[in-house]
Order: C-alpha cells, then structure tokens, then sequence
C-alpha cells in the first residue's frame, strides 16, 4: 500500500470526544455561556472592512501586542495558533523529535503524549500518587532516567482538577533538564498561575486557551508565555500565515471584554463549590478541583454504566474510565445553574 501511515502512527488512536445532541452537554469543559453580544457585534464591524483577498499579518502584531499587555509582558514572548494544542505540537516540533523524549505524569492532558508521538518523541511516563497529586520523588526518578527535552505538567491538572502550587512547580523547574511546559488551560479558574515563574532566564513556558474563560471554544486559539529566544524559534517552525485574520481579530476583540469574563469566572468557581457541595452528599469519590469541571467516582455503581443512564436522560458528561488510574471515573464540566441541577437530578437517579 503506497499510503500507508509511518509504523510508529498505524496503530495509534487518534484522540475523540463524544458529539451527541443532549439536551445538557457538560462533557468538554467549554464555557456555558457565548461570549458578551458586544463581542460579536464588534467583530462583524471589522469582518465587515476585512481585506479577504489579502493573507492576514504574518506575525499576528496586534494579536500578540494585545495579550502582552493582557499579562504584562512583551510581545516577543507571547506565541499564539490554532488552539493551545498547536501551540503544544510547535513546541514538540520545535524541541523534541527523532532522539529525543518528552516526560508525563499519569494521569494527564491526553494529547500531551498523543502530539508528542505524532511528532516523533518518545514519551517517558511517570505516575502520580494515589491520590492523583503530583509526586516529586517520581518526577525525579523519571526526568533522571529519561532526561526528556520537554516536561509536561498540566496545572489544573486535566482530567483531576487538581491545582500544583508554586512550591511544586519551582521544584520540577529545578529538576527538569530541559524545557518546563505548565499547561494552563484551565489556569483562570486556579488561584495561583506559574505565569509569575516565567523570565528569559527560565526554560519556562506557561500555556493559555481562549477557549474556557474567553467563550471561544468555536475559534481555535491559544497562546504561550515564555522567553523571547523561544518564542522567535517557535515563530520560526510554525507555518506562515497560520493565525487567519478572522482569528486574530476576534482574540484582540475578546480582550476587550476582561471585566465581564471576570466576572463570569468569578460565577463559575462559585458555582464549582455548590455542586462540589452536592456531590459531597452522594455516594461519590470527589477530586478537589481549581478548574471548571469536577472529577468524580461513583462508589455503587459502575461509572460507565452511570455515564449510560445519565446519557439518556440526555445529560453528557465525560467518562474517563479508560484513562490511565481513572477507573469508574466520570468528569463533569462547570454548567449553568439549571444544567447542573439538571445533572444532579439525573446522577441522583442513575446512584438510585
């Protein structure tokens, strides 16, 4: 066959969430509500004066100028394109490859080790402890036996909740031989961010999404905050053009509207308590979550067949029971209100 996939890519499987039609989705961790009506009549006022026959700013300069001072720092250390992950796939072009590994702690973002194989990186693997924190004595071991070109620490912690503080990410900073990627694409919820680490100095990289606190799941952008030098190597592996105007209009127009998604995730961590709050009174294992989605096990009842009865009473959550030590688990997203007492219904049902 003359188009058959590399060897190391035949047996691969690609990474899939569920797209079912439900009444109550709260399997993908998007945000429950679009973005301000201002945004979108914003962004048809400059759609409407687009130049289409024209390919869009090469650098993205206004993009990139607007999340700078979003956080605070130079332009020339922000890096955006399609989604965090292609940010996390430029990364691994750009530093791992043929040769070289990249380390992960399990369980994990799934695609930290997915785009790291696509890329042609060996994964070294270490595990976390048995309450799904993060064990420095193992993140020792693994980046003293692999010595990988890239770590992965995702904080929030995806699919846990989980939050690494400063302490923690300091020590693995300290241990890693090489780059430290933090992905936090949950980081608005959190009250700390490893985004106060990050210095030309550091071999520090900090990664954002637009799609949670920004409502713009539909766009495709992320970025990341790291040291110049990176930054202008990352610039120069990425394809041309590859942030089109469309995009990076609506990501400067979004930073208009800080003070509303503020407030909006001010909403969401509060609502995170209360269903935290429920979830406690159920015969459920519930993770602690600095994110906009709870993981949980049900103790009664195996987890896949909850995710079943939830799914017909047209509730979809996410079922994480294949995941590497998540057995029966399930996660939840961060709904509205009424989706989430719509779930509780329905999880109350399915543990009855």
């Amino acid at each position: 066959m003359t188009f058959a996939p590399r060897d190391d890519l035949a047996l691969m499987e690609g990474y899939h969430s569920p797209q079912v039609d439900v009444s109550v989705r709260l399997n993908t961790n998007e945000a429950p509500e679009p973005p301000p009506t201002g945004f979108a009549d914003a962004l048809a006022e400059e759609l409407a004066v687009l130049d289409w026959h024209r390919y869009p700013d090469r650098s993205y300069t206004e993009l990139r100028t607007a999340i700078a001072a979003h956080h605070g720092v130079d332009p020339a250390q922000v890096f955006a394109a399609n989604g965090s992950n292609e940010v996390l796939q430029t990364i691994c072009l750009t530093y791992g490859g043929p040769g070289r590994t990249v380390a992960v702690f399990e369980p994990t973002y799934a695609l930290h080790s997915h785009i790291a194989r696509i890329t042609g990186t060996r994964v070294a693997t270490g595990e976390r402890r048995d309450d799904l924190s993060l064990d420095l004595d193992e993140v020792r071991r693994v980046l003293a036996e692999a010595a990988p070109a890239i770590t992965f620490v995702c904080s929030p912690n995806n699919p846990t909740g989980m939050l690494d503080d400063e302490a923690t990410v300091r020590a693995v900073l300290d241990l890693a031989p090489g780059l430290l990627v933090v992905d936090e694409a949950y980081g608005q919820f959190a009250p700390w961010s490893a985004l106060e680490l990050v210095d030309d100095d550091r071999p520090l990289v900090v990664t954002r999404t637009y799609s949670k606190t920004w409502s713009m799941a539909a766009a495709r952008l992320g970025y990341l905050i790291g040291p110049r030098a990176l930054v202008a190597q990352l610039d120069q592996v990425v394809l041309p053009y590859h942030l089109d105007a469309v995009k990076q209009a609506a990501g400067r127009l979004a930073l208009g509207f800080e003070d509303a998604m503020r407030l909006r995730v001010a909403a969401l961590v509060e609502e995170r308590g209360r269903l935290v709050a429920r979830l406690s009174e159920l015969p459920v294992t519930v993770w602690p979550s600095a994110a906009n989605f709870v993981l949980f096990r049900p103790e009664a009842r195996d987890g896949a067949a909850v995710w079943q009865t939830l799914l017909e009473r047209s509730v979809l959550v996410r079922d994480c029971s294949s995941w590497p030590r998540l057995d029966g688990c399930l996660r939840v997203t961060i709904g509205t209100p009424a989706e989430d007492d719509a779930f509780l219904a329905a999880l109350e049902d399915a543990l009855a």
